[in-house]
């Protein structure tokens, strides 16, 4: 199943490629971009101020440091719901399956009245 990045994680991935400084490959081969969405984005983020051009390839600006801080914050909060999520998906196909269980375990109840003789 082929994943599908949202475009916050991959600017994420960009700025963590360039954390300590990068050329454009480094940066595609780390961040797993193609050339054409590596362009799209190394503009983006360089346009918003989290990256420069320097002499020796990008780097990541202070601005981009604060947006990479934020970023790995809501990312843990984020994947911590999911998680969340996915346990309580859980108990509740349980749940479903334990009502089905008890439906076949014998007969079923009936609320009418009996027929008086």
């Amino acid at each position: 199943m082929v994943k599908y990045r949202r475009r916050l994680e991959i600017i994420a991935d960009i700025l963590n490629a360039a954390k300590n400084g990068a050329k454009k490959t480094r940066i595609m081969y780390v961040a797993n971009l193609s050339y054409e969405l590596l362009e799209k984005y190394l503009a983006e983020v360089v346009n918003i101020g989290f990256m420069r051009l320097n002499n020796d390839g990008y780097e990541i600006t202070e601005k981009g440091r604060l947006f990479l801080e934020r970023y790995e914050q809501f990312s843990s909060k984020y994947l911590g719901l999911q998680r969340e999520m996915e346990n309580m998906m859980f108990e509740r196909e349980v749940l479903e399956r334990m009502c089905e269980a008890a439906g076949d375990a014998g007969p079923r109840l009936s609320f009418r009245r009996a027929k008086a003789r």
